[in-house]
């Protein structure tokens, strides 16, 4: 067990509701802050999940990423950050940035994030994560970075943006989880070797320095993968095969309706696999199980045709899109509401990151005595 440290402001923590970034727990039961008092609040332990201002969520991060966020706010500390520092290593027009960081909490909120459950906050409100990510820079070994397999799909993909950020892109992610002491990350395959390269910069790190930070662990989804309605790849708007959360029930249909199914379906009467075809994947989602048996038993007899099944999956997806898009609306005419929250989370947040700071600031021998009163 790591040792306690006497220049945190403990009563804060206390106060709060905030983790120890040494255990991934909380420290007390919240007695005055926003957060409703928990019974778990002694063993809960801590997740960090972040999530690019890029526009508008489509259906893969909300059956992949924001679905499993709004579960795990009952059974965990949680610290959700809309990662505007991120974003930048990708182009992007700097006059748009605040209006998708709105629209992206706007989103968040509508899904279901709570702020009197979890903490809800922008990366750049929290300078510590790039002072982190600096000082985790100094123990990051370069040919690990070179190694990463995102960085080399990025770099072949857009040979013309290969800058340093993107790079240093796994750091600052590092920086983002372990501020928090964050014991479990949601994350997708495509993630996993991120993720373990914070585990070896934090054993890199506590080797050198002393015992600072705990190695996160990941929290393995349990969702299959959705792929785009191509059927090709994941749902990614850079590819057009996706479906935003905030589009009408009538380009929802018109777009699911040219989806890809089961390529042995050529014709109406030809049997199909459901487990092969993205369609029946999303009415996992979607549909009760009844419905499931419905058209799993239409599929693979040839009881009903693609378009059939296209139109029994919009049922439920209009009607969970549009309750979303309600409570969307509804923030939108009180955009002071937004604000308030996303302030709310950068002060809770700040209260920890600035204490993580300090004790990585007098492991490695800096800011002190120099730092101005």
């Amino acid at each position: 067990m790591f040792s306690s440290f006497a220049d945190w402001t403990i009563q804060s923590l206390i106060a709060f509701d905030v983790p120890d970034p040494t255990t991934g727990r909380r420290g007390a039961p919240n007695l005055t802050g926003n957060h409703a008092p928990n019974k778990n609040a002694f063993t809960m332990e801590t997740v960090f999940s972040g999530i690019q201002p890029s526009g508008e969520l489509h259906l893969g991060n909300y059956l992949g990423a924001v679905r499993n966020w709004v579960a795990l706010q009952d059974t965990h500390t949680c610290f959700f950050c809309i990662v505007d520092y991120h974003g930048i290593t990708q182009p992007y027009q700097p006059d748009e940035v605040s209006r998708f960081v709105h629209e992206m909490a706007i989103a968040l909120l509508a899904c279901g994030l709570d702020p009197d459950r979890c903490t809800l906050f922008v990366q750049s409100a929290v300078p510590e994560h790039t002072e982190l990510a600096w000082a985790l820079a100094s123990v990051t070994p370069h040919g690990e970075l070179g190694r990463m397999t995102q960085f080399k799909d990025k770099a072949e993909h857009h040979p013309d943006n290969i800058n340093a950020g993107l790079f240093m892109y796994p750091v600052l992610q590092a920086a983002d989880i372990l501020l928090y002491g964050a014991t479990r990350v949601p994350v997708g395959e495509d993630q996993r070797q991120h993720l373990e390269l914070a585990r070896e910069i934090v054993r890199r790190f506590n080797a050198r320095f002393g015992e600072t930070f705990l190695e996160p662990q990941p929290l393995l989804s349990t969702t299959p993968r959705i792929l785009g309605l191509d059927g090709q790849a994941k749902m990614s708007k850079s590819l057009g095969n996706t479906i935003g959360l905030a589009e009408s029930d009538s380009t929802i249909w018109e777009k699911l309706r040219t989806a890809a199914t089961d390529p042995a379906r050529a014709r109406r009467t030809d049997p199909g696999n459901p487990l092969v075809c993205n369609i029946y994947t999303l009415h996992r989602f979607f549909s009760d199980e009844e419905r499931q048996e419905v058209v799993r038993t239409g599929c693979t007899t040839a009881g009903i045709g693609c378009i059939d099944c296209k139109k029994m999956l919009l049922e439920g997806v209009t009607r969970d899109l549009g309750a979303i898009r309600t409570r969307a609306q509804m923030l939108r005419q009180d955009p002071a509401r937004v604000e308030r929250v996303l302030a709310d989370g950068a002060f809770r947040a700040r209260i920890i990151a600035r204490a993580t700071m300090e004790r990585v600031r007098h492991r490695m021998g800096i800011g002190r005595p120099f730092a101005a009163s």
